[in-house]
C-alpha cells in the first residue's frame, strides 16, 4: 500500500480558551452530537459509560499489565503472552454482551451499529516476544492497534524513558511489515524519537500516535518534537493529545486553554488533519483525582515515588517535580463536549473542531483497515 500524505495548514486561528467554570455539559439528544472519538481509553467496569462519554468509537488498551520491580526498585510494567492471549478473548466477549459498544474490524465499521466502535489494542509488543505468528494470531482475534514500546526498550523498539535512546531493531522493522501486511494500525506512543521517525518513514501505511504530547510546550522525551509530528503528519497519520496533565504544562494550575494550546500546536506544525483527542485516564476519568475533588496538590503524589526513580536513573525531563495529574475540568465523563466547546470558544471553525474531535482519527481507521 502506497503512504497516503494528509495535510493542510490552518492560519489565523484565534489565541484562548475555556476557563473551567464556562464549560458546561450539553444536553444530550439523541446521538444528534458530532462525531467523538477517544484514540487510547480502556473498558470501563460499566460499559454504559462509554455511552455517558458520548463515544462513537474508540482505541481501547486491552492488554493485562504486570507490575514488577526490577533489581534497583524501579517499577517496570511487562505484558506477557499468556495474560493478554486471555486478556484479548475476554474483552471480545465483554463487548459481544453489551449494547453499549462493539468490536471493530475496520474503520468503516464506524456508525454502522448502535453504539461504540471499539478498536483492540495492546500497548506494547511484549506479548510477541520473537513470534511475529503471533501478530496474525492477535489480528484473527480482534486487535487492530499495536504500539511497539510502553516506555522501556523492548525486543521490537527503543523507549522514550531510556537513560540512551536507540530506535526500531531488526525485529521491529520486521514487525512493522507484518503490521503493514495485515493492516494493523502501527503506534509509536511512549517510543523513543528514533522509533516515532524510523516507523513513520518505514511503514507503508500512515501511523498513529494515539496519545501523547508536544515537546515544544513541555520539554520531555514522553512529548513528541517537531520532527516527529511533521513525519507523521506528512504521511497521513494522527497524534492524539491526552489527559495527563503534567506532560501538558508547567504551569502551576492547568487549565482547558493548556489543552488547547496543545492541539493549536499541532495544527501548525502537521496542519488540521493531523490532530485528535486521547485519554489515557480510565473512561470517566482518574479515579484517585475524582475522589480528591481534583486536588491536584494531593492527587500528584501517587506519581512522585516513579518520577524520582525515572530521575536517579539519569533519564531526561524529571529534573523537576510535577505539581498536577489533571485539567481538573476535563477529568470528567463529559469531557469530549467540553474540549469541543473549548475549541469553539477559542475560534477553531465547525468544520475544524469536527475533524479534531473524531473525523480524523475516522480517516486515520478507514485508511489503515479498510
Amino acid at each position: 500500500m502506497a503512504v497516503i500524505t494528509r495535510r493542510s495548514v490552518v492560519g489565523g486561528l484565534v489565541a484562548g480558551g475555556l476557563a473551567p467554570g464556562m464549560a458546561r455539559a450539553a444536553p444530550r439528544t439523541g446521538r444528534a452530537h458530532r462525531l467523538f472519538i477517544d484514540s487510547l481509553s480502556f473498558l470501563p467496569k460499566d460499559l454504559a459509560d462509554i455511552g455517558r462519554v458520548g463515544l462513537n468509537a474508540m482505541i481501547a488498551d486491552i492488554s493485562e499489565v504486570e507490575e514488577v520491580r526490577d533489581a534497583e526498585g524501579i517499577p517496570r510494567y511487562l505484558r506477557g503472552f499468556r495474560a493478554n492471549d486471555a486478556a484479548i478473548d475476554k474483552a471480545v466477549a465483554r463487548l459481544r454482551q453489551s449494547p453499549h459498544a462493539y468490536v471493530a474490524l475496520k474503520g468503516s465499521d464506524i456508525g454502522t451499529r448502535p453504539g461504540c466502535a471499539t478498536f483492540l489494542q495492546f500497548q506494547s509488543t511484549e506479548m510477541i516476544e520473537d513470534d511475529l505468528g503471533r501478530i496474525a494470531r492477535f489480528h484473527a482475534k480482534g486487535l487492530r492497534v499495536l504500539q511497539f514500546t510502553h516506555h522501556n526498550d523492548n525486543r521490537f523498539a527503543g523507549g522514550a524513558l531510556q537513560p540512551k535512546q536507540s530506535g526500531l531493531t531488526p525485529l521491529g522493522i520486521a514487525g512493522l511489515a507484518e503490521m503493514n501486511r495485515l493492516r494493523i494500525l502501527p503506534d509509536v506512543s511512549h517510543g523513543s524519537d528514533a522509533t516515532m521517525l524510523e516507523a513513520a518513514t518505514r511503514s507503508t501505511t500512515p501511523i498513529a500516535l494515539s496519545h501523547g504530547a508536544v515537546r515544544a510546550i513541555v520539554d520531555h522525551p514522553r512529548c513528541a518534537p517537531d520532527t516527529v509530528i511533521r513525519a507523521i503528519a506528512e504521511r497521513g497519520g494522527v497524534m492524539g493529545i491526552f489527559m495527563m496533565s503534567f506532560w501538558l504544562t508547567r504551569k502551576k494550575v492547568p487549565t482547558v486553554a493548556d489543552y488547547v494550546a496543545q492541539v493549536r500546536h499541532v495544527v501548525r506544525v502537521g496542519g488540521i488533519d493531523a490532530v485528535g483527542i486521547a485519554n489515557d485516564f480510565p473512561m470517566g476519568g482518574q479515579e484517585n483525582l475524582l475522589k480528591l475533588n481534583n486536588d491536584n496538590a494531593r492527587g500528584v503524589a501517587e506519581y512522585l515515588e516513579w518520577w524520582r526513580a525515572m530521575r536517579s536513573q539519569g533519564i531526561a525531563g524529571f529534573d523537576w517535580t510535577p505539581e498536577h495529574v489533571v485539567i481538573p475540568a476535563l477529568n470528567h465523563i463529559d469531557r469530549m463536549r467540553r474540549i469541543a466547546d473549548a475549541l469553539t470558544a477559542a475560534g477553531f471553525r465547525g468544520r475544524e473542531v469536527d475533524a479534531i474531535m473524531g473525523g480524523n482519527w475516522r480517516r486515520l481507521l478507514t485508511d489503515v483497515l479498510g
